[in-house]
């Protein structure tokens, strides 16, 4: 590329007004619409071009699925089915040295197949779980560690807002094969952690769960699976060519409620009111920043910076493995810094041709990206799974922190597992083509 062509005043007016204005604690949409608009007058754009842009993120059918999912995270969460997936894992794990803990990595694989976010799970399964840890005799740093990083399954295994976002942001992708992608590293991550649960419980001679009857066991089991139902409504409907993923959310939304309202009776009608009022405050805010990330991220194209990213990390080598090791480490460190949602709009564009240029397919980019970023959420100082997690067992982050390090490893074992070996991501969607 001519490097006489780059507008180095443009793109750091565009990134640097993004950072300065995050410095001065302005909200996200607002620093990237506040400084999307500043570019594009400096390079004398049209300001309505900018709006078209804006409109333009929305105008997608691939966005319709985003406020089921998110009305379906919260009518489970507050519905109760938290605390009936917590005694479902414990029937199946709970009788073994550690059983808690297992049970706990059990429980956010079948929650986050439901709620799909990393901090819902930690709010709502934490919330009880921590606590329950604690009594047992579990140190407060290891209960919260466990906790936090079995919630990162939920950005991975249906229905992961999070890919959703993703399909979004790389121009309308098939959520359809982006759940199924997130589903065996979903799972090998919870099987890597349950691995280290069992480890520490062996070495720290942590305490043994209780047993259950068989007829109480068969009552656990019944109770949860009408919750659990909810994953075959999405994941079965999708796959058997019945519903599209955004009607599969509606459909899921309805069972939801009707479950939740009738049969456990957990809810009424001002819970509901609570629940309508909360997923319209999060739809406010995730539209707002979809809506300005979509102008930031065109003014990015048009600033050729992905380009220019591509052609500096290219020029030091185009090999697969050097490429998508400098991705990695450029994720994670992102993803200490800043929320996860922001990231993916933003660096989807950006990354993305970087990595189809080395032969990664898309979808498989889509799995290594939510998973770094899944990373980012138990990782301070902004990681947000985690400060829920530490504020719920009443401990400081620098305490909570280093029982972290061995959950960490298995993390980014599975991290590089899924990005050197696609079958992992791509298996079960070519299986189900």
């Amino acid at each position: 590329m001519n490097m006489m062509l780059v507008d180095w005043i443009g793109i750091t007016l565009l990134l640097g007004g993004f950072v300065g204005l995050m410095l001065l604690r302005v909200p996200i949409a607002f620093a990237l619409g506040l400084a999307s608009l500043a570019t594009a007058t400096y390079l004398g754009l049209p300001l309505l071009l900018v709006a078209q842009r804006m409109v333009n993120g929305l105008n997608s059918f691939t966005f319709l699925a985003v406020p089921f999912f998110i009305l379906l995270g919260n009518v489970m969460t507050v519905g109760g089915i938290s605390d009936r997936l917590v005694k479902l894992a414990d029937v199946l794990v709970g009788r073994f040295r550690g059983g808690l803990a297992q049970g706990n990595v059990v429980a956010s694989t079948m929650f986050g197949g439901i709620s799909g976010s990393s901090v819902a799970d930690v709010a709502s399964i934490g919330s009880f779980l921590i606590p329950a840890m604690k009594s047992k005799g579990y140190p407060a740093g290891y209960s919260v560690a466990v906790t936090v990083t079995s919630s990162v399954q939920g950005v991975l295994i249906p229905p992961s807002q999070n890919m959703i976002f993703y399909a979004l942001a790389a121009g309308g992708l098939p959520i359809s094969t982006l759940f199924l992608a997130g589903y065996l590293p979903g799972l090998l991550l919870g099987g890597s952690l349950m691995v280290i649960c069992y480890v520490m419980a062996r070495r720290h001679k942590h305490p043994v769960g209780g047993t259950y009857g068989f007829k109480e066991g068969l009552a656990i089991a019944f109770d949860a699976l009408l919750g659990l139902f909810t994953i075959v409504i999405i994941i079965g409907g999708i796959l058997a060519g019945i519903f599209t993923a955004t009607e599969s959310a509606a459909i899921a939304v309805v069972y939801g409620l009707f479950v939740t309202m009738f049969v456990y009776r957990s809810l009424d009608f001002a819970a509901i009111g609570r629940i309508l009022s909360g997923t319209l405050t999060t739809l406010a805010m995730v539209t707002a920043i979809i809506m300005t990330s979509s102008a930031f991220g065109f003014l990015l194209s048009y600033l050729r910076v992905p380009a220019l990213l591509a052609e500096g990390i290219l020029g030091i080598s185009d090999n697969p493995i050097f490429v998508l090791m400098a991705v990695n480490l450029l994720l994670l460190l992102l993803g200490m810094l800043m929320d996860m949602g922001v990231l993916i709009l933003l660096l989807t564009p950006i990354l993305l041709p970087v990595v189809t240029q080395v032969g990664v397919d898309p979808i498989q980019f889509g799995v290594i990206l939510v998973l770094n970023l899944g990373i980012g959420l138990c990782t301070p100082p902004v990681g947000t799974s985690l400060l829920v997690g530490a504020s719920i067992g009443r401990i400081s982050l620098e305490k909570a922190t280093p029982s972290m390090v061995p959950f960490y490893l298995a993390m980014v074992i599975v991290l590089l597992l899924v990005t050197y070996i696609p079958v992992i991501s791509l298996g079960l969607p070519a299986l189900f083509g």
